[in-house]
Protein backbone atom coordinates (compact mmCIF):
# COMPACT_ATOMS: atom_id res chain seq x y z
CA UNK A 1 0.00 0.00 0.00
CA UNK A 2 1.90 3.33 -1.00
CA UNK A 3 1.88 5.86 1.45
CA UNK A 4 0.02 9.21 1.34
CA UNK A 5 3.06 11.23 1.65
CA UNK A 6 4.66 8.93 -1.36
CA UNK A 7 1.74 9.14 -3.35
CA UNK A 8 1.99 13.12 -2.94
CA UNK A 9 5.03 12.83 -4.40
CA UNK A 10 3.91 10.78 -7.41
CA UNK A 11 0.76 13.06 -8.00
CA UNK A 12 3.37 15.89 -8.21
CA UNK A 13 5.47 14.93 -10.51
CA UNK A 14 2.71 14.05 -12.75
CA UNK A 15 1.49 17.18 -11.92
CA UNK A 16 4.55 18.84 -13.14
CA UNK A 17 4.36 16.85 -16.75
CA UNK A 18 0.97 17.66 -17.39
CA UNK A 19 1.04 21.36 -16.70
CA UNK A 20 4.40 21.91 -18.03
CA UNK A 21 5.66 23.46 -15.13
CA UNK A 22 9.35 22.85 -13.12
CA UNK A 23 7.75 23.69 -10.43
CA UNK A 24 4.63 25.88 -8.57
CA UNK A 25 5.48 29.12 -6.19
CA UNK A 26 1.92 29.25 -4.71
CA UNK A 27 -1.53 27.37 -4.54
CA UNK A 28 -4.82 28.17 -4.19
CA UNK A 29 -7.79 25.89 -3.04
CA UNK A 30 -10.73 27.55 -4.84
CA UNK A 31 -13.87 26.88 -2.46
CA UNK A 32 -17.40 26.97 -3.06
CA UNK A 33 -18.30 30.67 -4.61
CA UNK A 34 -14.66 31.00 -5.51
CA UNK A 35 -14.43 29.81 -8.28
CA UNK A 36 -15.56 32.60 -10.80
CA UNK A 37 -13.86 35.31 -9.13
CA UNK A 38 -10.93 33.41 -9.78
CA UNK A 39 -10.70 34.09 -13.29
CA UNK A 40 -9.33 37.49 -12.74
CA UNK A 41 -5.93 36.00 -11.77
CA UNK A 42 -5.49 35.25 -15.33
CA UNK A 43 -5.86 32.89 -18.32
CA UNK A 44 -4.67 29.64 -17.73
CA UNK A 45 -1.25 28.15 -19.39
CA UNK A 46 -2.85 24.60 -18.45
CA UNK A 47 -5.54 22.68 -17.51
CA UNK A 48 -5.23 19.14 -15.65
CA UNK A 49 -8.24 16.92 -14.85
CA UNK A 50 -7.21 16.33 -11.49
CA UNK A 51 -9.50 12.49 -11.62
CA UNK A 52 -5.62 11.79 -14.11
CA UNK A 53 -3.58 12.30 -11.25
CA UNK A 54 -2.60 10.10 -8.91
CA UNK A 55 -4.38 9.38 -5.36
CA UNK A 56 -7.23 12.03 -6.77
CA UNK A 57 -10.94 11.39 -6.28
CA UNK A 58 -13.38 12.96 -8.27
CA UNK A 59 -15.50 15.35 -6.25
CA UNK A 60 -19.15 15.51 -5.75
CA UNK A 61 -20.04 18.80 -4.91
CA UNK A 62 -21.76 21.38 -7.21
CA UNK A 63 -19.39 23.87 -7.68
CA UNK A 64 -16.22 21.93 -7.69
CA UNK A 65 -15.01 20.82 -10.93
CA UNK A 66 -11.87 18.50 -10.46
CA UNK A 67 -9.43 20.55 -12.79
CA UNK A 68 -6.13 22.34 -12.09
CA UNK A 69 -5.20 25.41 -13.18
CA UNK A 70 -1.78 27.01 -14.18
CA UNK A 71 -1.40 31.02 -14.04
CA UNK A 72 1.25 33.37 -14.53
CA UNK A 73 0.30 35.67 -11.78
CA UNK A 74 3.42 39.05 -11.39
CA UNK A 75 6.16 36.43 -11.97
CA UNK A 76 4.88 33.60 -9.27
CA UNK A 77 3.45 29.85 -10.87
CA UNK A 78 0.31 29.62 -8.96
CA UNK A 79 -1.86 26.51 -8.84
CA UNK A 80 -5.19 26.98 -8.53
CA UNK A 81 -7.26 23.78 -7.08
CA UNK A 82 -10.98 23.42 -8.10
CA UNK A 83 -12.18 20.38 -6.88
CA UNK A 84 -12.30 20.06 -3.23
CA UNK A 85 -13.47 16.94 -1.78
CA UNK A 86 -14.63 16.30 1.82
CA UNK A 87 -15.26 13.69 4.06
CA UNK A 88 -18.64 13.93 4.43
CA UNK A 89 -18.35 12.47 0.53
CA UNK A 90 -17.06 9.23 2.13
CA UNK A 91 -13.43 10.29 1.43
CA UNK A 92 -10.66 9.68 4.48
CA UNK A 93 -8.80 12.38 5.82
CA UNK A 94 -5.77 11.45 3.52
CA UNK A 95 -8.00 11.80 0.42
CA UNK A 96 -9.64 15.13 1.86
CA UNK A 97 -5.62 16.60 1.89
CA UNK A 98 -4.29 14.54 -1.02
CA UNK A 99 -4.41 17.94 -3.22
CA UNK A 100 -2.83 20.05 -1.27
CA UNK A 101 -0.19 17.54 -0.16
CA UNK A 102 0.24 17.73 -4.16
CA UNK A 103 0.62 21.06 -4.73
CA UNK A 104 2.76 21.58 -2.17
CA UNK A 105 5.05 18.46 -3.18
CA UNK A 106 5.28 20.14 -6.52
CA UNK A 107 6.87 23.06 -5.13
CA UNK A 108 4.24 25.61 -3.80
CA UNK A 109 5.31 27.16 -0.34
CA UNK A 110 2.37 29.23 0.30
CA UNK A 111 -1.20 27.93 -0.01
CA UNK A 112 -4.19 30.51 0.17
CA UNK A 113 -7.33 27.77 1.13
CA UNK A 114 -10.64 29.50 0.39
CA UNK A 115 -13.69 28.25 1.83
CA UNK A 116 -17.70 29.36 1.79
CA UNK A 117 -18.80 29.46 5.51
CA UNK A 118 -21.62 30.62 7.81
CA UNK A 119 -21.00 33.36 10.09
CA UNK A 120 -22.03 33.53 13.42
CA UNK A 121 -21.52 37.35 14.08
CA UNK A 122 -24.81 38.73 12.86
CA UNK A 123 -22.46 41.98 11.33
CA UNK A 124 -20.88 39.33 8.95
CA UNK A 125 -23.26 40.32 6.32
CA UNK A 126 -23.35 37.32 3.55
CA UNK A 127 -20.92 38.44 1.20
CA UNK A 128 -17.89 39.83 3.56
CA UNK A 129 -14.67 37.99 3.45
CA UNK A 130 -12.93 36.89 6.84
CA UNK A 131 -9.02 36.04 7.54
CA UNK A 132 -8.67 32.89 9.63
CA UNK A 133 -6.97 33.30 12.29
CA UNK A 134 -7.44 30.07 14.12
CA UNK A 135 -9.61 26.98 13.99
CA UNK A 136 -11.55 24.23 15.92
CA UNK A 137 -11.09 21.02 14.60
CA UNK A 138 -14.48 18.95 14.84
CA UNK A 139 -13.97 16.79 12.58
CA UNK A 140 -12.67 14.28 14.96
CA UNK A 141 -9.84 13.28 12.83
CA UNK A 142 -6.68 14.10 11.13
CA UNK A 143 -4.62 14.13 7.80
CA UNK A 144 -1.47 12.63 10.17
CA UNK A 145 -3.39 9.63 11.85
CA UNK A 146 -2.03 6.29 10.29
CA UNK A 147 1.58 5.41 9.64
CA UNK A 148 5.01 7.90 10.19
CA UNK A 149 5.82 10.12 7.59
CA UNK A 150 8.77 10.25 6.06
CA UNK A 151 11.36 11.65 8.51
CA UNK A 152 12.52 13.97 5.95
CA UNK A 153 8.87 15.92 6.37
CA UNK A 154 9.08 15.80 9.86
CA UNK A 155 6.73 14.93 13.26
CA UNK A 156 3.57 13.83 12.51
CA UNK A 157 3.08 15.55 15.93
CA UNK A 158 3.23 18.98 14.61
CA UNK A 159 3.46 22.53 16.75
CA UNK A 160 0.28 24.27 15.13
CA UNK A 161 0.21 27.36 17.04
CA UNK A 162 1.02 29.14 13.82
CA UNK A 163 -0.88 27.71 11.48
CA UNK A 164 -2.68 30.35 9.66
CA UNK A 165 0.31 32.93 9.10
CA UNK A 166 0.60 36.16 10.59
CA UNK A 167 2.41 37.50 7.74
CA UNK A 168 -0.09 36.64 5.44
CA UNK A 169 -2.97 37.91 7.24
CA UNK A 170 -1.16 40.98 7.63
CA UNK A 171 -0.75 40.82 3.74
CA UNK A 172 -4.20 40.71 3.59
CA UNK A 173 -5.18 43.79 5.66
CA UNK A 174 -2.59 45.88 3.97
CA UNK A 175 -4.10 44.73 0.64
CA UNK A 176 -8.06 45.40 2.33
CA UNK A 177 -7.96 46.99 5.37
CA UNK A 178 -11.96 46.49 5.53
CA UNK A 179 -11.61 42.18 5.87
CA UNK A 180 -11.50 41.36 9.71
CA UNK A 181 -10.13 37.93 11.20
CA UNK A 182 -12.29 34.99 13.00
CA UNK A 183 -12.15 31.54 14.45
CA UNK A 184 -13.28 28.59 12.09
CA UNK A 185 -15.02 25.75 12.89
CA UNK A 186 -15.04 22.62 11.11
CA UNK A 187 -17.54 20.49 10.74
CA UNK A 188 -17.87 16.86 9.37
CA UNK A 189 -21.11 17.50 7.81
CA UNK A 190 -23.11 17.52 5.00
CA UNK A 191 -25.73 18.22 7.32
CA UNK A 192 -25.73 22.31 8.57
CA UNK A 193 -25.45 22.56 12.18
CA UNK A 194 -27.89 22.99 14.82
CA UNK A 195 -28.43 26.37 16.79
CA UNK A 196 -27.09 24.43 19.80
CA UNK A 197 -23.71 23.72 17.74
CA UNK A 198 -23.49 26.99 16.57
CA UNK A 199 -23.79 28.42 20.29
CA UNK A 200 -21.43 25.63 21.48
CA UNK A 201 -18.81 26.75 19.18
CA UNK A 202 -19.14 30.26 19.86
CA UNK A 203 -18.68 30.17 23.15
CA UNK A 204 -15.49 28.16 22.13
CA UNK A 205 -14.60 31.31 20.44
CA UNK A 206 -15.52 30.29 16.33
CA UNK A 207 -17.12 33.23 14.50
CA UNK A 208 -17.12 31.14 10.98
CA UNK A 209 -18.30 27.75 10.39
CA UNK A 210 -17.98 25.46 7.84
CA UNK A 211 -17.09 21.40 6.21
CA UNK A 212 -13.75 22.02 4.78
CA UNK A 213 -10.26 23.60 5.27
CA UNK A 214 -9.42 22.48 8.45
CA UNK A 215 -7.88 19.06 7.22
CA UNK A 216 -6.25 20.70 4.43
CA UNK A 217 -4.15 23.34 6.68
CA UNK A 218 -2.86 20.68 9.06
CA UNK A 219 -1.80 18.74 6.12
CA UNK A 220 -0.12 21.89 4.49
CA UNK A 221 1.34 23.46 7.82
CA UNK A 222 2.94 19.87 8.12
CA UNK A 223 4.48 20.39 4.87
CA UNK A 224 6.06 23.53 5.98
CA UNK A 225 3.94 25.67 3.91
CA UNK A 226 2.88 29.14 4.73
CA UNK A 227 -0.92 29.11 5.71
CA UNK A 228 -3.71 31.15 4.63
CA UNK A 229 -7.38 31.37 4.99
CA UNK A 230 -10.24 33.23 3.43
CA UNK A 231 -13.57 32.49 4.38
CA UNK A 232 -16.77 33.98 1.87
CA UNK A 233 -19.27 34.20 4.60
CA UNK A 234 -22.21 33.18 2.07
CA UNK A 235 -24.95 32.65 5.12
CA UNK A 236 -25.65 33.37 8.46
CA UNK A 237 -25.23 30.35 10.54
CA UNK A 238 -28.02 28.15 12.11
CA UNK A 239 -30.05 29.69 14.74
CA UNK A 240 -28.99 33.31 13.69
CA UNK A 241 -31.49 34.12 11.88
CA UNK A 242 -34.73 32.55 10.82
CA UNK A 243 -34.01 31.70 7.11
CA UNK A 244 -33.49 28.57 6.15
CA UNK A 245 -30.21 26.97 4.85
CA UNK A 246 -29.49 25.41 1.74
CA UNK A 247 -26.34 24.66 -0.57
CA UNK A 248 -27.92 27.35 -3.52
CA UNK A 249 -27.22 30.20 -1.55
CA UNK A 250 -23.94 29.69 -0.78
CA UNK A 251 -23.33 29.29 -4.93
CA UNK A 252 -25.03 32.84 -5.27
CA UNK A 253 -23.22 34.55 -3.00
CA UNK A 254 -20.73 33.05 -4.40
CA UNK A 255 -21.41 34.32 -7.74
CA UNK A 256 -22.81 37.88 -6.47
CA UNK A 257 -19.11 38.91 -4.94
CA UNK A 258 -17.14 36.96 -7.98
CA UNK A 259 -15.90 40.74 -9.14
CA UNK A 260 -14.42 41.68 -5.48
CA UNK A 261 -13.15 37.68 -4.54
CA UNK A 262 -11.28 37.81 -8.21
CA UNK A 263 -10.03 40.91 -7.18
CA UNK A 264 -8.88 40.39 -4.04
CA UNK A 265 -7.09 37.00 -4.96
CA UNK A 266 -5.43 39.15 -7.68
CA UNK A 267 -3.75 41.82 -5.31
CA UNK A 268 -2.90 39.31 -2.86
CA UNK A 269 -0.91 36.84 -5.67
CA UNK A 270 0.86 40.36 -6.77
CA UNK A 271 1.67 41.28 -3.13
CA UNK A 272 3.15 37.97 -2.42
Amino acid sequence: MTLPYELALQAADELRVRAGVDSYDVAVVLGSGWKEGASALGEPVSEVPSSTLRGFVAPTVEGHSGMIYTVKVAGHTVALVSGRVHLYEGNTAAQVAHPVRTVIAAGARTVILTNAAGGLNPSLAPGSVVAISDHLNLTATSPLEGASPPASMGSRFVDLSDLYSARLRALVRSVDPRITEGVYAGFRGPHYETPAEIRMVGALGASLVGMSTVLEAIAARHMNAEVLGLSLVTNYAAGVTDTPLNHLEVLEAGQSAAASLGDLLARLVHAL
